[in-house]
């Protein structure tokens, strides 16, 4: 008896411990996320809380990483044991590359065709399966002190030639006339973008993303060529690489600078006196390509394959699609909704999509269209060309043996 008793004891707790570990982390949903500023951080939170609300047995916790620390901890976030059930991330190739290498779930079994447009599902899927829910988009302009330009009685301008007369009566007024924190090298990724596509034509610059143009190309020479020239006039602040994005932001704020090219979220670090002095403008026309393309990233979330409470992540990645959720996202920071049942939340962004609309060439980023080491490379390679602008050839030249190398071990 004593021995049945014991084995019947012994059965009762290895079942104990079965459903334990059965259940363990059943009632979690743990986000990894990248949105280190504080707004956007502060609505992750709101939406964490809503999602709570409406599903009391799951408890989530959002892990918050600065913005650049994450991009170099990601791969560790997807391969480890205990991966985090959702992430923070973007669209398109960045995306990508780590569904080809099966570190995503599928979200096939949750995605509404009738909430996005079809780019978007592209832009979210690889090799037929769709593994990013995207969450919201903007774009990137120049935006500008207007209380400068008021001072200085300047206009917006729309062409190459307006933009170099402004910059030249920015300085003489002792105002930096372009602001860039060059320390996030990503900054300058923007300018390539934007000068490339301005010069030379969307197609053009799809091509060299794609590794099918060498960057010693004339045409794409002549993209550096104007970047190198603007450095040369004194018209990029001085000490960029020193500055960090949001520092270099505050001397545009403070009016020590009059311009900067960055995306719609500069107005989420701007203080809120100051948010209402800082207004945009398309990025001017070169000569007359009039045909002018656009960077409007997409942002969003995915679902680590090795997410430990999949089944909580896919209820969240399916609560982030829908209408209300997104509206009530993008409404507090002035993004623009990836459901495309959600208005523009005010007049600014529907001028930010009029804008897109309008755009020959829609592109989701340097460092997201570019395979990441080439986008690195590249991105320094920008900086080094803002700081050093007579050695431009030689820093192209030495970027082009790195294409040649990172495209030939891709295939």
């Amino acid at each position: 008896m004593k021995r049945i008793l014991a084995i019947g004891l012994a059965l009762l707790a290895a079942a104990a411990l079965f459903v334990s570990c059965g259940a363990k982390g059943s009632n979690e949903l743990v986000i990894q996320s990248n949105a280190s500023d504080q707004a956007p951080k502060d609505q992750l939170q709101i939406l964490a809380d809503q999602f709570m609300k409406e599903n009391p047995g799951i408890k989530v916790t959002i892990n918050t990483t600065a913005h650049e620390q994450f991009k170099t901890q990601l791969m560790n976030y997807l391969t480890a044991k205990d991966a985090p059930d959702v992430l923070t991330w973007f669209a398109g190739y960045r995306m990508q590359q780590y569904a080809a290498k099966g570190l995503l779930e599928p979200l096939d079994s949750i995605w509404q065709d009738s909430e996005f447009p079809a780019a978007f599902k592209t832009a979210s899927s690889y090799n037929g399966k769709t593994y990013f829910m995207p969450s919201s988009w903007y774009w990137w302009a120049v935006y500008y002190n207007k209380d400068v330009f008021a001072k200085l009685n300047l206009s917006v301008p729309k062409t190459w030639e307006e933009f170099e007369a402004v910059c030249a009566a920015l300085k003489k007024a002792g105002i930096e006339p372009i602001a860039i924190g060059a320390k996030d090298t990503w900054t300058a990724g923007g300018w390539f973008d934007y000068m490339n596509v301005a010069v030379n034509g969307g197609a053009l610059h799809q091509d060299l993303t794609a590794g099918k143009v060498s960057y010693t190309d004339p045409k794409v020479a002549n993209t550096f060529n104007y970047i190198a020239d603007l450095s040369k006039k004194g018209y990029f602040m001085k000490n960029a690489a020193s500055y960090s994005w949001q520092e270099a932001a505050t001397v545009m704020f403070d009016g020590k600078a009059g311009m900067y090219l960055m995306g719609q979220f500069i107005k989420d670090v701007a203080p809120a006196d100051k948010k209402d002095k800082i207004d945009w403008f398309q990025f001017p026309i070169v000569g007359n390509n009039t045909a002018y393309g656009v960077d409007t990233p997409i942002d969003g979330y995915f679902v680590p394959a090795k997410a430990k409470n999949k089944a909580n992540a896919l209820k969240f990645a399916a609560f982030l699609q829908r209408k209300d959720v997104q509206e009530s996202y993008c409404k507090a920071l002035g993004r623009l909704a990836a459901n495309q049942n959600v208005a523009p939340p005010n007049a600014d962004a529907q001028r930010g999509l009029d804008m897109v609309k309008g755009a020959a060439t829609a592109m989701q980023f340097y460092d997201r269209d570019a395979p990441e080491e080439m986008a690195a490379k590249g991105m320094n390679a920008i900086v080094d060309i803002i700081g050093t602008p007579d050695k431009a050839g030689d820093i192209l030249a030495a970027l082009d043996k790195e294409r040649e190398r990172i495209y030939a071990e891709l295939k």
